[in-house]
């Protein structure tokens, strides 16, 4: 366990200088996993103990690849690795063996990574809570009553509870930051480009989804970000590789926007606020400027635009399996209720939701000139009874939506600004909760300098671990 809690940078320099063989490594993975894995879940799909220790005894024989190679990785079940069951958390995908790794999953194992099996997800990555037919729920190593968020739940306790070193995960609204904001560790959306997707189906008009690196430390985030990222030629957008580093720089004197509740309209369970404003107060004895400001757009406008968006990529992407009675009868219901929203929007309706989008860009970016990153909480309620589906409600405001409950993540989505997740501390009740930091398009390296600096004074995944089974 002592040589677990090491960060994934740390242990892949012990590896780089034989003072831990990959073996070794694999061997104590798989210990923790046997620990863990049955009280929570977040590990599937895996192959047999004997097939994985000789992917380590083959890491050990060979030259080394990476900065990842030894290290295990469990890939996010809503991406192909080969030779491992994609299942989407879906009955409708189960026994569903990938033929090939997607893109970035490629590169991490090119960068020596050696995948053990895939993270739970929810079914089809929908709605922040991880649970499915195929797999069953993961659940929150803090609480095993309760939720570990999602879509990235897997990945989260696995990085919590150090079944894994490092983690890849994926967000639309929030799959990153939500279930690492409930498991005491840090996810990290980058801007929308930098990780290419697999080149399938619609690639103008769906730019809302991104992959992305999870881990304990913002180093970990960055290193992992850099193997992940690059310029892909066959889609018709997205990023060349920049450098995240050097991440420990001087922050006095950056500025963050503390945007709160968005003036009311983000309804939150009682001690978030008070808990991330604690956060806050870390930046400030950096020396960094904190400001609570007015809310720059009205959100209703920003949910209209999303709500819109969604319906309207949920519905290019499932309509062949909503038309068929088969595979429709077999979908869950926030599916149903996504794709035919969908079906039934104008073009018109779509092009408005693009206009809106677009004056919430413009109203980003002018902040952007007065301040570094803008910072919000990663959810607006505590991790829920594993049992329920979504909130009902907050306080006496009732959730029109499955998703509404954590509207506080999209204005970042929509915009498909870098946004880190990091860990803001526990509240009275024990359960962790994250802070947003969001910067401005392709400024992912300024957002992960002031996580850095923020980790080195607080250290919260290494202070707070969850107790073992």
């Amino acid at each position: 366990m002592d040589l677990l809690n090491r960060d994934a940078l740390a242990l892949s320099g012990m590896i780089e200088r034989r003072e831990v063989s990959a073996a070794e490594v694999m061997q104590a993975t798989l210990a923790q996993i046997a620990a863990w894995n049955g009280a929570v879940n977040a590990i599937v799909s895996m192959p047999d103990e004997d097939t994985l220790m000789a992917m380590a005894h083959e890491a050990d024989a060979t030259p080394r690849k990476g900065w990842m190679h030894g290290l295990p990785l469990a890939v996010k079940d809503l991406s192909n690795a080969k030779g491992l069951e994609t299942s989407f958390g879906s009955p409708l995908f189960t026994g569903q063996v990938a033929a090939g790794d997607d893109l970035f999953v490629a590169r991490m194992r090119a960068a020596g990574a050696l995948i053990i099996g895939k993270t739970n997800v929810p079914e089809f990555g929908l709605g922040s809570h991880t649970y499915n037919p195929v797999h069953g729920p993961t659940l929150n190593p803090y609480d095993t009553g309760r939720s570990a968020g999602g879509s990235s739940g897997g990945a989260a306790v696995a990085l919590a509870t150090r079944m894994l070193p490092v983690a890849d995960g994926s967000d639309m609204m929030g799959s990153l930051r939500n279930p690492a904001g409930w498991c005491n560790v840090y996810g990290f959306r980058p801007s929308w480009g930098r990780v290419p997707s697999e080149p399938l189906g619609d690639m103008f008009l769906h730019t809302m989804s991104t992959n992305g690196p999870m881990g304990r430390s913002p180093a970990d985030i960055a290193a992992l970000l850099q193997v992940q990222q690059g310029w892909d030629a066959r889609q018709p957008f997205g990023l060349a590789s920049d450098a995240m580093a050097p991440l420990e720089v001087p922050v006095q004197g950056r500025r963050i926007a503390w945007l709160a509740d968005w003036d009311g309209a983000y309804a939150m369970e009682p001690g978030i606020l008070e808990l991330c404003e604690a956060a806050l107060q870390v930046f400030r004895d950096l020396g960094v400027h904190v400001d609570l400001i007015q809310a720059p757009f009205p959100a209703e406008k920003i949910w209209e635009a999303w709500q819109t968006l969604r319906w309207f990529a949920m519905a290019g992407k499932f309509a062949p399996l909503h038309a068929q009675p088969r595979t429709k009868a077999m979908l869950k219901p926030d599916a149903v209720w996504e794709i035919e929203s969908g079906l039934t929007l104008s073009a018109m309706q779509v092009h408005r939701a693009s206009a809106l989008r677009s004056e919430w860009f413009r109203a980003a970016a002018d902040l952007f000139t007065r301040y570094d990153a803008l910072a919000l909480p990663t959810a607006q309620v505590w991790p829920f009874p594993v049992e329920w589906t979504s909130p009902a409600h907050i306080g006496a405001r009732q959730m029109d939506t499955y998703h509404r409950w954590m509207e506080v993540v999209i204005p970042a989505s929509l915009l498909g600004l870098p946004a880190l997740a990091i860990p803001a501390g526990f509240g009275a009740n024990g359960l962790p909760m994250g802070l947003q930091l969001i910067g401005a398009a392709r400024n992912d390296l300024g957002v992960l300098q002031l996580g850095h600096a923020y980790h080195a004074a607080t250290e919260w995944p290494n202070k707070m671990p969850p107790r073992q089974p």
